[in-house]
Order: C-alpha cells, then structure tokens, then sequence
C-alpha cells in the first residue's frame, strides 16, 4: 500500500516536531508559530500558525480547537506588532492553494505606499518572488524577538 505524501504544512509540522525548523519561534497550544517563507521587504515580519493536528479546514476543528486556534492566532498578531512596530496585522486563513489550514499574520506599516496599503499583501506585494526568510542571517534579529515577544504573551 502507497502512502499519499504529506502536504507542505503538515511536511513542516513533522519538521518541526522534530525540532528541524529554524524559522520556529513558539510552541502554541494549537500549533506551530514560525516565520513565513517569504519575507517581502515593505512587510517584513510576515509569520505564520500551523494547526497540529493538521487539518484542512478551520471548519474541521471541534469548538475547542478552533478557539485555542483563533486565541493563539491573534496571540501571534500581538507578537507580531511588538517585534515589529507595525500599525496593524492583516489575519489571513485562505487554505486555497495549499488547503491545509494554516493562518498568515502579515504585518502592514505606515511607511507603506498609500496605494498598497489599502490592499491585500497577497495582492500588494509579489510573495512568489519576495526574499526568502533568514533565520541564521538578515533575519536573525527580528526571529529574536518574536521569540521573546511571544514568550512575554504567552506567560
């Protein structure tokens, strides 16, 4: 019997329980927060929640789970907007080209252009083709403190 490879988000869940990930900052109660892939310039501090289990859906997740999902979610914003100083999160739970359930928290800055403030950074900003995350080099800092930030909200 063949096994159906595992999807890109639960591949990085075994990584990571591994402890094979360097782009980790948190264990959450409900997954996995990590730095994101990309990291485009303007928005740097781009990061992402990975449900563990993972599921393809947050519609998957009984009452529970989805709210420690949501809270820890969020709590990744806080994080997020402390390591950044950014003025907002955009929140983001698309599961469409990967439909694993993860969530993406994507700063958004006040030195941003006005145009591109005002949409989307999947739309804003060209991801595919935006720098690849550093952790052991240009981003080493920021993953710094995300990891003490998160650590001062989660308690």
């Amino acid at each position: 019997m063949t096994t159906a490879p595992l999807g890109p988000i639960a591949s990085r869940v075994e990584r990571l329980r591994r402890d094979e990930d360097p782009q980790f900052i948190a264990r959450m109660p409900s997954g996995w927060a990590i730095l994101g892939n990309q990291q485009p310039g303007p928005i740097t501090g781009c990061c992402m929640l990975l449900p563990d289990p993972v599921v393809s859906s947050v519609n998957d997740l009984d009452p529970d789970a989805r709210a420690a999902f949501m809270a820890d979610f969020i709590t990744l914003g806080d994080t997020v907007l402390a390591a950044t100083g950014a003025e907002r999160i955009n929140y983001l739970i698309l599961c469409n080209q990967v439909p694993e359930l993860h969530g993406h928290a994507v700063p958004r800055f006040a030195s941003e252009e006005p145009g591109l403030r005002r949409l989307g950074p999947f739309e804003a900003y060209d991801f595919p083709n935006a720098r690849r995350a550093d952790p052991g080099g240009a981003d080493a800092e920021l993953l710094a403190r995300l990891r003490r930030e998160i650590q001062r909200f989660l308690g």
